[in-house]
């Protein structure tokens, strides 16, 4: 995004969407495989992508935030990780998916990239009336 369409809470959700989406993949390749022998189920580490988006492990400086109503800075380089689960064994035959598991993660993230498109559209819905002079 740039110009009037960079700020900090529409670059953090953006990355959120991104990392929703990510997941989402994730999730289907768990599905996918739940009866492939030796397979070990895979999810992103989405509270390390906020943290990191946030600017919790940023080796950029933080911002300022004079007033509670700032918003803190937004560090670009925040990238989604997938985490593969080697500590679980479910099945003799080594694969550790929980197909009612991922489902309810498939249901969690689904919740999660529903809000986060609302917000966005409410976000843009408040420019596109700041554009065009309506109250």
């Amino acid at each position: 995004m740039s110009g009037w369409l960079d700020n900090p809470l529409l670059t953090l959700l953006e990355k959120g969407l991104d990392t929703s989406s990510l997941r989402q993949k994730v999730i289907a390749d768990n599905v996918a495989n739940v009866d492939t022998p030796g397979f070990k189920r895979s999810d992103v580490d989405f509270s390390a992508v906020l943290g990191e988006a946030m600017g919790a492990t940023s080796p950029v400086l933080p911002l300022k935030v004079t007033s509670e109503k700032h918003l803190p800075g937004v560090a670009p380089s925040a990238q989604a990780a997938v985490v593969v689960d080697q500590s679980t064994t479910l099945r003799n035959d080594g694969n550790n998916v929980d197909i009612d598991k991922e489902m309810a993660n498939v249901a969690e993230n689904g919740l999660y990239y529903n809000a986060a498109t609302r917000v966005i559209s409410s976000q843009l819905g408040l420019l596109r009336m700041v554009i065009q002079e309506k109250p």
